[in-house]
């Protein structure tokens, strides 16, 4: 999007009056679609499948709604902001998979309204209607709006939320409007109360603030402080609630990775990392933008909003980036070294960026700016692969981390790093070679040719057929109490913890406590206690079995 002024001519200015009306009726049909287009393509989504975090978040929200808690002591805190707009789920029904189909549905429903926000920002960037409804809605489909809005996550949002700040953070250097100064702050301290990457956001915003006059900087700071409080306010109560002793505390990994040099290496290395796949996850979008970014900033000539959105995105990707990797424990799996979620939530901002460059730029810029994002590919994906070097195929290949490079090298099962850049850099020829080889006039054909690679995308993530049934593979515990055994491993009993919607899971340790009906215990746990009775399900696949408590029948 900050590349949309590398022309040499000026752009025309957006006209403000007359013949707006019309806009809202493609705008409201194109967010239908959109919505529904997700709908369709997760129906088959019944339940949480990436755990912890899903089942972190709709606990989270159903505790918010009153409902049954968990104790999730020594987990990753997940923070309420995602939380707080799933509680009317919760309060319409308490059944777990319609509750999880709900949630899914206002995935849908917020990641579609990226087409709309969308659209607003390339206006403010003096894109034309017509040209930034047809872009606007090809980024719509862009993969990590249509991939996470299945799932109850907070990256089904977090897109949204930064494209919005971005028309805020537009409006409030160009106009110094304290209602945008207003919106920019609170949707960075929103955001801060979503995941740790909205910390970010609003440590970008204090430096945005050296650019304003002192009323918007008053209406920003006040805006930014209030929401800010009462965010923590909020995590501050969940945290208590569901996490009694305390949540998992990366702060002492996090300090021993800034303070040496080889955590300093695995930082930067898997910010390269993610980088990389940000660049390749936008079929080299990403990498055209940023290297109109950069340009951006350096000509002095440049309107200042449009600068200070450039450094702003700049800064917001590359802190994303630099932090989330050096808070990350080694987990030993691939993720560790190349990553897309976390920078996820700026992918469709940065596709916006690039597109404009190819739209709008002359035949040299486009050019030079396709070249810039194909080293800069192969310099991050370098570095990853150099830091990383035979643990990108000796450590954990998680599919669900990598569905944009699954869908450029055709592999489920590992990565192929070189593979995925050469395929990456095919659709960018494409993307690039459309923009040169027509006028600037029959431009908006780029737009089509994006379009046609997100349809190929879609196709690809959409399911053939539902899936097999297959056998349970979590405990189906009755109505009354129950209590999970100190040995029962996380992925038994978290999941649990959600389906069993009418109690809170209680954890012991030796005997269930008294009153308890059902008791999950590890397979090898020996014949229950007096007054109990095994009920033979499960076993060691399934790393559990249950004793009841003839006494609750």
């Amino acid at each position: 999007m900050t590349t949309a002024f590398m022309v040499r001519t000026p752009a025309p200015a957006v006209r403000r009056s007359g013949g707006r009306s019309w806009v809202w009726w493609p705008l409201a049909a194109g967010w239908v679609a959109q919505v529904a287009l997700r709908l369709w393509l997760h129906r088959y989504h019944a339940g949480p499948v990436a755990n912890p975090d899903e089942t972190g978040y709709l606990l989270a929200a159903r505790w918010l709604a009153g409902g049954a808690g968990a104790d999730l002591s020594g987990s990753t805190f997940y923070q309420a902001g995602y939380a707080l707009p799933l509680v009317p789920v919760f309060w319409l029904t308490p059944d777990p998979e319609t509750a999880y189909r709900l949630v899914t549905g206002i995935g849908a429903v917020a990641a579609a309204a990226a087409y709309p926000v969308a659209y607003l920002l390339l206006r403010r960037l003096r894109l034309g209607r017509r040209a930034a409804l047809v872009l606007a809605f090809a980024a719509g489909l862009s993969p990590g709006l249509m991939v996470f809005s299945g799932y109850a996550l907070a990256d089904a949002i977090l897109p949204v939320l930064v494209l919005g700040w971005l028309v805020a953070v537009h409006d409030l250097v160009a106009y110094g409007s304290a209602r945008a100064g207003i919106a920019a702050g609170g949707l960075a301290a929103y955001a801060m109360a979503v995941h740790l990457r909205g910390t970010v956001i609003l440590a970008v915003v204090a430096v945005v603030l050296r650019r304003l006059p002192r009323g918007a900087a008053i209406a920003v700071s006040a805006s930014a402080v209030a929401g800010a409080v009462a965010g923590q306010a909020l995590n501050g109560a969940l945290e208590a609630a569901l996490y009694p002793g305390g949540p998992r505390d990366l702060s002492g990994l996090l300090l021993a990775r800034l303070t040496s040099l080889e955590g300093q290496a695995w930082a930067l290395s898997g910010a390269a990392g993610q980088l990389w796949y940000l660049i390749a996850g936008t079929w080299g979008l990403a990498g055209v933008g940023l290297a109109g970014a950069a340009a951006l900033l350096a000509r002095r000539a440049a309107p200042l909003e449009h600068r200070v959105l450039a450094g702003a995105l700049l800064l917001v990707t590359l802190g994303i980036a630099y932090a989330s990797s050096a808070a990350l424990p080694d987990e030993h799996r691939v993720g560790n070294y190349v990553y897309g979620r976390y920078l996820a939530c700026v992918a469709v901002a940065w596709t916006l960026a690039g597109m404009l460059v190819l739209l709008r730029g002359g035949r040299l810029a486009v050019a030079r700016s396709a070249l810039a994002a194909a080293g800069l590919l192969a310099v991050s994906g370098g570095v990853a692969a150099w830091y990383a070097g035979d643990r990108l195929q000796r450590h954990a290949f998680i599919a669900f981390d990598f569905p944009e490079v699954i869908f450029l090298t055709g592999t489920r099962d590992s990565l192929d790093l070189g593979a995925a850049s050469l395929a990456a850099l095919v659709l960018l020829a494409c993307l690039a070679g459309a923009a040169l080889l027509t006028a600037r006039r029959a431009r908006p054909l780029v737009t089509g040719v994006l379009a046609l690679i997100h349809v190929a995308f879609i196709a690809h993530l959409a399911p053939a057929a539902p899936p097999a049934p297959g056998p349970d593979r979590l405990p189906a515990p009755p109505p009354g109490r129950v209590a999970v055994a100190a040995g029962v491993k996380w992925n038994v009993w978290v999941p649990l913890s959600y389906r069993v919607w009418w109690t809170e899971i209680e954890r012991f340790d030796g005997v269930p406590p008294p009153g308890v009906c059902t008791a999950v215990v590890p397979p090898d746990a020996g014949p229950p206690p007096r007054g109990w009775a095994a009920t033979g399900a499960g076993g060691a696949r399934q790393g559990w079995t249950t004793w009841s408590n003839p006494l609750c029948r």
